[in-house]
């Protein structure tokens, strides 16, 4: 006879402002927890309640500082240690994603490493959002819920009821994305081609398809220094386009994409909270949704062994 096991919340420093969000909206609090930091900077997670027999979901997205994945790692040994029944690892953003394969010599497969040091902490399960690669799945030997932000920007999309819509891929990476938005939208798709002079620079764009008195929606799993986000739209605005919305998961934001982003021809950037915008930044154009009730949801599901499929509405 399967008997149910308690379930215990808590998070890593980097990902607090979400977590609480998504214990609010699963109908419970975050557990006691707390970080030790010596003066040389070294830290030590611990429980300060116990864990013993319980389903450990810990809430972390490793955004840079790597401190945020070593927080995680150090948090899931310790609630293995401390005879956790199960230890989930809920990392609304993964880093590392983009180093998913050997683009050039010598170089590491990142989001391998981060998978191995994943069960070699002893974590059971993982669930994420929004992979730069889906093939990345297969690099963990635990099950991985991976989910996609699309039942979050899919209703917003349709919300602002704009006439003539065009999907756009920023690149040839997000075609297949930006293909099933379009034909679950019903929408023409347009696709930008991009020549990378080195990594974080794009030397000259191209757009494939027609943005002519069009609502462009452009689609990405992630905004970083927001180069390519900010050429395809004034690109796109040349050729004729109506206006130019972004969408991007996970809001990197690095370098100066807020000023570019500012100062761009996008209409309004629009992502979610699985990483915290600065505070500090102008951030007029840029709308953020929670993720949080799509989590405490698939959380919920999982702790319960029920499907979690009618989530992937593209």
């Amino acid at each position: 006879m399967h008997s149910k096991h308690q379930i215990k919340f808590f998070t890593g420093r980097g990902s607090r402002y979400l977590s609480e969000k998504i214990a609010t909206e699963f109908g419970t609090t975050l557990g006691k927890s707390n970080v030790t930091v010596f003066s040389d900077g070294e830290f030590q997670p611990s429980f300060d309640e116990s864990v013993r027999g319980c389903t450990v979901f810990i809430i972390q997205s490793t955004f840079p500082p790597v401190d945020n994945l070593f927080e995680l790692l150090l948090m899931i040994d310790a609630a293995h240690r401390a005879s956790a029944y199960k230890v989930v690892a809920v990392m609304p953003y993964f880093g590392w994603a983009r180093q998913d394969r050997k683009d050039k010599p010598r170089v590491a497969i990142g989001a391998k490493l981060v998978a191995n040091m994943l069960k070699a902490s002893g974590v059971d399960r993982v669930v994420t959002m929004d992979l730069h690669a889906d093939q990345i799945q297969g690099f963990f030997d635990v099950p991985v819920d991976h989910l996609y932000a699309s039942s979050i920007f899919v209703p917003y999309i349709k919300s602002l009821n704009l006439e003539n819509v065009a999907i756009a891929a920023p690149d040839m990476g997000g075609a297949k994305r930006a293909n099933a938005y379009s034909r679950f939208l019903k929408s023409s798709l347009v696709v930008c081609h991009k020549n990378r002079e080195k990594a974080n620079q794009v030397g000259e764009m191209t757009v494939i398809g027609n943005v002519k008195d069009k609502h462009v929606v452009i689609l990405d799993d992630m905004v970083d220094t927001a180069g390519t986000l900010t050429m395809a739209a004034d690109l796109m605005m040349e050729k004729g386009a109506l206006s130019v919305r972004a969408f991007a998961t996970h809001p990197v934001l690095s370098g100066s994409a807020y000023e570019r982003i500012r100062d761009s021809k996008i209409t309004e950037l629009v992502v979610t909270d699985t990483i915290p915008l600065k505070a500090d930044r102008d951030t007029s154009k840029i709308k953020v949704l929670s993720v949080a009730s799509l989590f405490a949801d698939v959380i919920d599901k999982v702790y319960n062994y029920q499907s979690i499929s009618e989530k992937f509405i593209v």
